[in-house]
């Protein structure tokens, strides 16, 4: 296969993937965007086989070991995503986008570390004689006897040891972040409680500043210890960045680390001057980015603030100690039932209670019935609601909610104030008013406000607080009915009582 034909392959792989993002960014889309997602995928796998196939012609190496390697790895691989994405419930797809996450970062490690230690593999060097006796060179020479080991230029030195160092972050990172998602794991470095320190920051400065230099270290002298050593640090990184991190900000990290696998790919790229590994990474990388700032601004925090735990450290200060216990108005399945049947507008306001009770087809349901009474129905989805940016429209979809019924936090917003009925299921931080009271640790963060309706019925198991850790004043407002239970039974209750 020509080199230009392969570049040709790329670039229309390259297209598909731009158009799978673009088709991804709408639920309406999202099923060509996939589509376009795996064609691309498809060709990029296909073609970079047959480069492959091509290289070892040219440097008169077997062929069918390579490729039984690589065969291998796209059927582990590929089996082993198409079960646990089959497997995974709905609330976990946090957690399976943070292992996705991880084994990218940890396959750009490895590429890295072979890419290292026998770089004309890759493409980057002439080959040593012992592979290729009586065979013509990358660089023209011809080899007889002997032995030559050409070194890794300084420019594809730098690009291994960032794709690597950020492969490695990534990584360790989102190992940690699949721990703090899943909440099965007693081993307190997995609990969603931020785990701070005295000189936390200070240490991770420094240790920040020792894999850098020894990156720089490994970039002018090639040096295989200061390597590792920085892949180690690396490592070590990635956990210290992430375990300061409290629960409430795990979807800015979700998309952050979506953004270093990315950029660990690009890198790779660089190395091993492959145009698709630099196309692909740097697209992950900037949506990843783009997104991680969109996440920021919902939440009205500094993304240099959420890297660096302050958000878990704040509310944690904040909600110390007991808590008063309050008096909040309570009712059954069949009261709110009375209160949705005489209304004239209703807004639905899923949250992550929503998925873990699967509530999401019964709230279709609910919903339909509604409407046959002539009741207008609307959902409001908040950027940063559940466990990871579009959770709660991804649940939706699946219950296929129809399309022009979600509306967006700043498409709804101003509508609550004309709502007869604000019913909020699972959700808490994202309905939560303190976000309007200075001195609260979610100062400033839009909320969507459900607040201003007429009547509030808050749908939860218990008052235990959101991921921020904070008490809110909407459940104890007299306007607000509380109904305690599971999602999915209370939902289903309601339903019946309505016919």
């Amino acid at each position: 296969m020509s080199m230009n034909l392969v570049t040709l392959l790329y670039l229309v792989a390259s297209v598909c993937f731009i158009q799978a993002l673009k088709g991804l960014s709408h639920p309406t889309t999202s099923i060509r965007g996939n589509i376009f997602g795996m064609t691309g995928m498809a060709i990029a796998v296909l073609t970079t086989i047959a480069l492959i196939h091509g290289q070892a012609r040219s440097l008169n190496v077997d062929f069918g070991t390579g490729l039984a390697w690589v065969l291998a790895a796209v059927v582990v691989g590929g089996g082993l995503g198409a079960f646990m994405a089959n497997k995974v419930e709905m609330t976990k797809m946090p957690e399976l986008v943070a292992f996705m996450h991880s084994m990218i970062g940890l396959a750009a490690v490895f590429i890295g570390v072979a890419a290292v230690a026998e770089p004309w593999a890759f493409g980057i060097t002439a080959a040593p004689v012992a592979a290729l006796i009586g065979a013509q060179t990358p660089d023209g020479a011809v080899i007889l006897d002997g032995f030559v080991r050409y070194a890794i230029p300084a420019g594809n030195r730098l690009e291994l040891f960032l794709g690597a160092a950020i492969g490695a972050i990534t990584f360790s990172g989102s190992v940690i972040a699949f721990g703090k998602l899943s909440g099965k794991y007693k081993f307190r470095l997995f609990q969603g409680a931020p785990v701070q320190f005295s000189g936390q920051h200070m240490l991770n400065l420094v240790l920040g500043l020792l894999t850098v230099a020894l990156g720089l270290v490994f970039v002018f002298t090639e040096s295989w210890p200061a390597f590792f050593a920085m892949l180690a640090l690396a490592f070590v990184m990635g956990v210290l960045i992430i375990i300061p991190i409290g629960g409430a900000d795990m979807p800015v990290v979700v998309s952050m680390l979506n953004s270093y696998s990315g950029w660990a790919a690009a890198g790779i790229g660089f190395s091993l001057n492959n145009a698709m590994l630099i196309v692909a990474g740097s697209l992950v990388g900037s949506s990843g980015a783009i997104l991680s700032y969109i996440m920021c601004k919902a939440m009205n925090r500094s993304f240099f603030n959420v890297i660096l735990g302050g958000f878990g450290g704040d509310a944690t200060a904040a909600t110390g100690g007991a808590k008063e216990q309050r008096p909040v108005k309570t009712g059954s399945a069949d009261d709110a039932a009375f209160v949705l049947g005489n209304a004239e507008t209703v807004v639905i306001v899923p949250g992550y209670g929503l998925a873990v009770a699967r509530a999401q087809h019964a709230v279709k349901e609910l919903a339909a019935k509604l409407t046959e009474k002539g009741i207008t129905v609307k959902y409001a989805i908040h950027p940063v609601a559940g466990r990871m940016p579009g959770h709660m429209n991804v649940l939706l979809a699946e219950a296929e909610v129809p399309y022009d019924q979600v509306f967006e936090m700043e498409d709804i917003n101003g509508e609550f104030g004309q709502a007869d009925v604000a019913i909020i299921l699972g959700a808490n931080d994202v309905v939560n008013p303190a976000a309007h009271t200075k001195g609260s640790p979610i100062y400033g963060m839009p909320i969507l406000e459900a607040y201003k309706a007429k009547t509030v019925i808050v749908n939860k198991r218990s008052m235990a607080a959101g991921y921020a850790g904070l008490d809110n004043e909407l459940f104890y407002m007299d306007k607000t009915m509380m109904v305690f239970g599971d999602a999915k039974k209370v939902v289903e209750d309601m339903g019946k009582a309505i016919e």
